[in-house]
């Protein structure tokens, strides 16, 4: 407890909100103690700080993950768990809100945050945690956004069924400007002039992804196949088109679309079938405006997959 107290102490600058509340807690218990120089204190361990924080957006979820080197590097039977801590952020500004809540605890080097909010922005922080109740300093912080998606998706080519030819990845059938469940990932009449793409086939038999409405632009996201549609990451910079972009099995796609609210949305799907008549496809879409965050890496720091395999 009284290591406790100093170690939080070191952290207020940074993390205010959050320590200010454990540490009237702790400093309650810890009486009038006052702290000294041993970073140990009396008989306790800190551990690693926990590194290389990431996360994946997910529907409804945050997927993180972090090396697992407080535990690597602690002495023996002094590891006891990790920590996650998560607050509100910030877009426009790229900061974290200093008002931090407990979210969980693990002793594997990953977490899945569930319960969120789509189109909500999130902060994390990692600590890990000693048999002695000490925690390490916060990691770096990471911030994501939930978004919806679904699976196995079908639309047929145009030739085959105009009237299930086209999609639009938010359709706002209220006009209430809000993004319901019942408008997203509409399969409709490819003839629409405000869906987002049709798809046409060639006399070869080949399928392509025609963008529509006004404002709808596409990006081929990687010359590469891609593993699952929460390899898209962040919606690129740059690329997009109106051009036709032929729909090839296991490859991503990123569209940008206007809205006429001066915020660009994101969508992204990852085509895993093409057939004669139809392809079927994953898709995503980011319903935060001007929010480019589709998957992995779509946070406030800029990382490499971490490659963690958890084997505990």
């Amino acid at each position: 407890v009284w290591h406790n107290l100093c170690h939080l102490n070191n952290q207020v600058t940074r993390f205010s909100g959050a320590v200010m509340k454990r540490l009237l807690v702790i400093a309650a218990l810890a009486g009038g103690l006052a702290c000294g120089d041993d970073i140990n204190g009396p008989g306790g361990v800190v551990l690693d700080v926990p590194a290389s924080l990431v996360g994946t957006s997910l529907d409804g979820a945050i997927y993180l993950s972090w090396l697992d080197n407080a535990f690597e590097n602690a002495p023996a039977d002094a590891f006891m768990e990790y920590r996650i801590y998560s607050s509100g952020y910030s877009l426009d500004d790229s900061l974290c809100d200093e008002n931090w809540s407990f979210e969980g605890s693990t002793i594997a080097p990953e977490y899945l945050a569930g319960a969120l909010v789509n189109g909500v922005p999130r902060c994390f922080t990692v600590v890990s945690v000693s048999v002695d109740g000490l925690e390490s300093d916060f990691s770096t912080l990471w911030a994501d956004t939930p978004r919806p998606e679904a699976r196995n998706e079908i639309i047929y080519a145009y030739q085959i069924d105009q009237l299930f030819s086209g999609f639009k990845f938010w359709d706002d059938i209220n006009l209430d400007r809000i993004v319901d469940d019942f408008e997203l990932g509409i399969v409709g009449d490819g003839n629409r002039t405000d869906i987002d793409f049709w798809v046409d086939r060639d006399p070869s038999g080949d399928f392509y992804m025609v963008p529509e409405r006004a404002g709808t632009e596409l990006v081929f996201y990687s010359n590469d196949p891609i593993a699952d549609l929460t390899s898209i990451d962040i919606a690129p910079l740059g690329g997009f088109t109106r051009d036709d972009y032929q729909a090839s099995p296991m490859f991503g796609y990123v569209f940008q679309m206007d809205e006429g609210d001066g915020f660009p949305r994101y969508g992204a799907i990852r085509v895993t079938h093409v057939g004669t008549q139809f392809m079927i496809f994953d898709w995503s879409y980011q319903t935060d405006p001007g929010n480019p965050e589709l998957s992995v890496h779509g946070g406030l720091v800029v990382a490499e997959d971490s490659g963690i395999r958890v084997k505990r």
